[in-house]
């Protein structure tokens, strides 16, 4: 897919893995909306990027947002991508030590935003792609989720962000072949440990020791290092339905 002038969306774009992305398409020549709920960050990031950027506040599990954004797309050029970073985390067991149940509405709440907004935002940039004309090979667009090896390695207290990052994984495939007609590929990264803001929070011992049990290369990744997965899975025409792990060879033991 050549996004050269073309407009893509970039849920959580403000930040983290969104941010890195951001910046590395709007560096391959591609017209990037920043989808994000942080009005002050997705704005300063927009004006910082220039006229091939713009900040559109959104709830990617809200639809008339999710559809504002993509409207806006559409306005600086054909969308042809779109990258779902949104996602929000929680640490809960599913019985604790003192023998209560997880909260109900925070797991409804990590699948409301990490799944079903994916999926939303999933569904709203497909068709709207759907309505492009066709690149000399037939495309027309590629969504790339993001899912998590916790997807594949939950850890205790993780219930609630493996299931929704599992069912981020399992929508690959079947989407891609819901789509497959539409010239719309689907693809999904699944992300190791990163040093994002998220992991920023954390005392530098903390950071070292998560840095030292990835076997190689023993760091954390680089948010710049998803960022030129995602823009090699818009390039490479031939990925598709597939969940790509991107962890330095890292599986997650129990806690």
């Amino acid at each position: 897919m050549d996004i050269q002038g073309c407009s893509t969306i970039v849920t959580g774009g403000a930040s983290g893995l969104g941010e890195a992305t951001t910046r590395r398409f709007v560096q391959a020549g591609a017209k990037v909306v920043i989808a994000d709920m942080n009005a002050d960050k997705g704005e300063s990031l927009a004006k910082e990027l220039g006229d091939g950027c713009a900040f559109v506040k959104t709830n990617v599990a809200d639809e008339a947002e999710v559809s504002l954004a993509i409207a806006r797309a559409t306005e600086l050029g054909s969308l042809r991508a779109a990258v779902n970073c949104a996602g929000i985390g929680w640490a809960q067991r599913t019985v604790n030590r003192d023998g209560l149940p997880h909260d109900l509405g925070i797991f409804q709440k990590v699948i409301e935003v990490n799944l079903i907004g994916t999926f939303n935002v999933l569904r709203l940039c497909a068709a709207a792609m759907a309505k492009n004309e066709p690149q000399a090979d037939g495309e027309k667009g590629v969504v790339i989720n993001t899912a998590s090896i916790a997807a594949f390695d939950g850890q205790i207290g993780q219930i609630a962000y493996a299931a929704s990052k599992a069912g981020v994984a399992g929508m690959t495939l079947p989407a891609a072949r819901d789509l497959s007609k539409a010239g719309v590929r689907v693809l999904t990264i699944a992300p190791g440990t990163f040093d994002t803001p998220m992991l920023g929070q954390l005392p530098e011992e903390q950071r070292q020791a998560l840095a030292a049990g990835i076997p190689f290369p023993a760091k954390l990744g680089d948010p710049a290092e998803y960022a030129m997965l995602a823009l090699h899975m818009v390039d490479n025409p031939y990925l598709n339905g597939e969940t790509v792990r991107l962890d330095g060879a890292l599986r997650m033991p129990p806690k």
